[in-house]
């Protein structure tokens, strides 16, 4: 049976194998427009091509074209901007919070991850999530220690370490900005939903595989839905974040009711049909462009 590391890093492939080929088809139509190229294999030149020069639909092909592109790449400029602002407010919020005595005295009884990888904030709600990308930082609040007993919240870091380890924070951004950036290609909107699910029930396994038992992490899961430990109040002014218990949660449960079954992906039929015709369109194209 494949597991789970190998499924998502297929998703996560197949949706950067799809940003880079469309990057590198506008970064050759930009070839042309601004160098006067004729460059092989690019299907917006081919498009352009099947017009009649300074013909009106040449013309405003051209204008859809390119505007189309730009809009696209502002979509991406502007996701990046929001969310390196988002993360840097983030941080600091989180740091005023922070609870250094409680901190150490959790860095002392898990040791697993370097110094200053993790913090503890002052916070009601039961919350653990992962932020940060080049250096990932744990989060855990004080009301999830309160919530959990020991083996609960050995459960909760393991799952939060492998997030940690893995830069999933990292990775959940990049496939949701080429999802939002490459609207138009339902299947990049697929791996990223699949993959926040296989990413967590991965950390789930390691949990388990860490502490010895399905116990702890199960109890910490229920506790912590039956909390609502999520970051309700700031959702959406929020980076993009690795969250204990904010995804998934139903094939988590069935995971741990039922380690050996097979759980399918999330599939959206239209989604996938839609991205197929799309891709044996391009690629009919570039065959045409050869001949």
């Amino acid at each position: 049976m494949t597991s789970w590391k190998t499924k998502s890093n297929i998703v996560l492939s197949l949706s950067v194998l799809i940003a880079l080929v469309v990057l590198g088809q506008i970064g050759m139509y930009a070839t042309h427009l601004m160098f006067g190229m004729n460059v092989h294999l690019n299907i917006f030149e081919f498009c352009l091509s099947l017009f009649k020069q300074q013909s009106f639909y040449y013309n405003l092909i051209t204008y859809a074209m390119n505007a189309f592109i730009v809009h696209m790449l502002l979509i991406a400029i502007i996701r990046l901007v929001q969310q390196y602002m988002r993360l840097t407010r983030f941080k600091a919020v989180m740091k005023s919070l922070q609870l250094y005595l409680l901190t150490e005295q959790l860095e002392q009884r898990f040791d697993v991850l370097p110094r200053a990888s993790m913090i503890v904030i002052e916070h009601a709600q039961p919350l653990a999530f992962t932020m940060g990308f080049r250096k990932p930082t744990i989060v855990l609040s004080s009301g999830l220690v309160r919530l959990l007993d020991e083996h609960e919240l050995e459960a909760v870091i393991m799952h939060e370490a492998f997030h940690w380890r893995n830069y999933d924070a990292l990775k959940l951004f990049v496939l949701q900005l080429i999802s939002q950036s490459l609207w138009f290609i339902p299947l990049t909107r697929w791996s990223y939903a699949n993959y926040k699910i296989m990413c967590e029930l991965q950390a789930d396994e390691h949990a388990i595989k860490e502490t010895g038992s399905e116990l702890g992490l199960g109890g910490a899961l229920l506790k912590m839905v039956h909390s609502s430990g999520v970051l309700r109040n700031v959702a959406a002014a929020s980076p993009v974040l690795a969250s204990f218990s904010d995804e998934a949660i139903n094939y988590r449960l069935q995971q741990l009711v039922e380690p050996r079954r097979t759980i399918p992906l999330k599939l959206e039929t239209p989604a996938i049909v839609i991205s197929v015709y799309g891709l044996l369109l391009l690629m009919s194209m570039t065959i045409l462009a050869m001949t």
